[in-house]
């Protein structure tokens, strides 16, 4: 009898790595949401012109896997290297007698590999 029960146990494991489908590759909404606009400046399409990088401005808590992540099921491209960098909101008047400060962002610089772009016109 306990011969039955190791075939049997046997059987269903068989079963049970049969049924086993492939994993895709999963992005967590995390990470798709820490991406939230293409920062278009002068330096910017400068910067995309000489060294093939585009910028984004992400979430503070972001990180480089996260955005590496995001950009790539986005826009259907391979990032080689994310470089992320902290801006300091700027002190401004708010009135007479007083001073305000804008809120402090991230900004992503992110390389893409050779032969690949980012078009954001929607061509």
């Amino acid at each position: 009898m306990s011969e039955d029960k190791k075939v049997a146990e046997k059987k269903v494991a068989v079963k049970k790595v049969a049924e086993k489908k492939v994993a895709v590759k999963k992005v967590a909404d995390k990470s798709l949401q820490s991406v939230l606009s293409p920062h278009v400046t002068e330096k910017a399409t400068m910067v995309a012109d000489k060294l093939n990088q585009v910028i984004f401005k992400v979430r503070k808590n972001a990180t480089k896997v996260q955005v590496k992540e995001a950009i790539e099921t986005m826009f259907k491209v391979d990032v080689k290297a994310v470089n992320l960098i902290n801006v300091k909101g700027k002190t401004k008047k708010a009135s007479r007698n007083t001073m305000g400060k804008r809120a402090d962002w991230k900004k992503a610089y992110v390389s893409i590999k050779a032969g690949q772009e980012i078009n954001f016109t929607g061509e």
